[in-house]
């Protein structure tokens, strides 16, 4: 069956398209047609189409962490080296949300070919970048196509797989979003030191030929058909207001108390101005959107609503604490390229999690319980690190990771099905997207809270601990905006100084951990709805 009860079905053949196509109906309003369940070979041939580009969207995340200090060098501009990174993150988050809506006029798989187009093109600059100017478009232009592959997947994953099933295919998709984030700094720093940085992004573009290639043979997902033009259905004013609110918002949160102070202009002009189009982006949608882009109406359910409110402060919470975590390696005396690797039970915990939360649901057909148990991990791993000591032995950290990663897998897979089931089929592919909007916005916020805290907590312990002389002040600024000064201060002075940034650490992770509460929080306020066997919800 195809499409409703009351469609005539018809055995497909050899020539029918491969997820079907919209049959017709009688006396039926427009609605946005439901997807054939495709046999196993042909749905993992669609899925794996997709994975490759959320593993390389993951991967080009974070293979600039090892890339920084050469591509610096070599245009030799250490001011722009924070934009190169801002630029992907800004315009991955701000353009996410909008995936959704327009994969619903347009076609996923059209969605997925200009994401793939755009990641291509946005990977080819940065590896050809003459100037640092060419690197960040490339930047900014990847991210964007990052973006796309992300969300689109998961939207296609929900129409092709009945929410019963759907936290297993999930988890396939959180592994290799995993598995790319894991390794793009090793990945960056084998391909810099044996061929050169540049390699480290044309490398990628086969593999993304590949997928565009895949995608255009498998990826056939029958949309919405109306008699009014496909470009008149576009909520272009609420697109423009949503976008230059999140523009606004992410670019003051990333540039605030790092590349500028918070009392610059840049971020006391963009802050107001991101709310006054947030009001705006509100207005729009409910007042003039004939599709909406995100409908708010769907916040009326509190599952909805505690679904996106626990992504928000996961995340937050996630962001505030992993960037701190190899600063902690690195003070008890590792390298950085084994602080990343101690990393890595993050990575496998967010599989086991990711895959045994849709194993439990696809069993049980229940996700309320899991989930409050899920962020109940989550809390506990975050808990456990502000018990981080010099002393404490190895072992325990990556416990404690592994309880982290398997809380925040195991959350993201329960929230995301809950919101689906919480909305009708025909809303499922913009609250996916809206569901990337609470996540993106979330890490931006723990990434700047954390930077927030741990300065202000350094800051003052080192003042306190060193005392006012004149060199323990030329110190304190050394330490501060460099951690690898922290080796190079005198014998006297270093036990203070690691003191210090063990206290700030610690803060930071209480914080992470209190963040976490409130996620846990949110989840409280779902309720459970019924994850069908079916695609057709019946």
């Amino acid at each position: 069956m195809l499409l409703r009860e009351d469609t005539v079905d018809q055995a497909p053949d050899e020539q029918s398209p491969l997820l079907g196509a919209p049959a017709k109906t009688i006396n039926e309003p427009e609605s946005t047609p439901i997807a054939q369940e495709l046999p196993l070979p042909k749905l993992i041939a669609v899925l794996l189409s997709v994975w490759i580009g959320v593993f390389l969207a993951s991967l080009d995340g974070t293979v600039i962490s090892t890339l920084l200090a050469p591509i610096s060098s070599d245009f030799e501009s250490f001011s722009s080296l924070s934009w190169i990174t801002t630029a992907y993150l800004i315009a991955q988050a701000s353009l996410q949300p909008l995936f959704g809506k327009l994969t619903d006029i347009y076609g996923r798989r059209e969605g997925l070919l200009v994401s793939n187009g755009l990641f291509t093109v946005g990977t080819a600059l940065c590896g050809l970048a003459p100037n640092q100017y060419v690197m960040i478009v490339g930047r900014i232009l990847a991210g964007a196509g990052g973006g796309g592959m992300t969300a689109i997947s998961s939207i296609v994953a929900t129409d092709l797989v009945p929410l019963r099933k759907r936290g297993i295919v999930q988890g396939g998709g959180n592994i290799a979003f995993g598995s790319g984030a894991a390794l793009g700094g090793l990945f960056g720093g084998i391909v810099n030191d044996t061929i050169g940085w540049r390699w480290a992004f044309m490398i990628q573009i086969p593999l993304v030929v590949i997928s565009s290639i895949l995608v255009l043979l498998f990826v056939n997902i029958p949309i919405k058909r109306t008699s009014e033009a496909r470009h008149k259905r576009v909520d272009y004013l609420g697109s423009l207001t949503l976008v230059l609110f999140l523009l606004l918002f992410l670019l003051a949160l990333n540039t605030g108390g790092s590349l500028v102070p918070w009392t610059h202009p840049l971020v006391l002009t963009s802050l107001p101005l991101s709310a006054l189009f947030l009001a705006a982006f509100i207005y729009t949608e409910t007042h003039f959107a004939k599709e909406p882009i995100i409908p708010l109406t769907s916040f009326k359910d509190r599952t909805v609503i505690g679904a996106c409110l626990t992504f928000l402060f996961m995340v937050m919470s996630m962001f505030s604490a992993y960037f701190f975590l190899p600063i902690y390696s690195m003070l008890r005396g590792a390298s950085s390229t084994s602080a990343g690797l101690q990393l890595m039970p993050f990575s496998i915990g967010i599989s086991i999690g990711s895959l045994s939360a849709g194993l439990i649901m696809n069993k049980t057909g229940r996700y309320y319980y899991l989930g409050v148990a899920s962020m109940g991990m989550f809390n506990l791993g975050t808990g456990l690190f502000t018990t981080f000591s010099l002393t404490l032995p190895t072992w325990p950290q990556y416990l404690y990771l592994l309880f982290f990663g398997t809380g925040y897998g195991a959350t993201l897979t329960v929230g995301l099905l809950a919101l689906i089931a919480a909305v009708t089929h025909e809303e499922q592919a913009t609250t996916t997207s809206t569901s990337y909007l609470f996540r993106a916005t979330g890490g931006t916020i723990g990434a700047a809270v954390g930077s927030a805290v741990f300065q202000t907590a350094l800051r003052r312990k080192l003042l306190s601990t060193l005392g006012s002389s004149k060199e323990a002040r030329e110190i304190a600024q050394k330490v501060l905006k460099d951690f690898g000064e922290v080796a190079k201060v005198p014998e006297p002075w270093r036990a203070g100084v690691v003191v210090a940034y063990m206290h700030a650490l610690r803060l930071v992770f209480v914080a992470a951990f209190v963040i976490g509460i409130l996620g846990l929080g949110s989840m409280l306020i779902m309720k459970e709805h019924v994850l069908h066997k079916r695609l057709d919800r019946k």
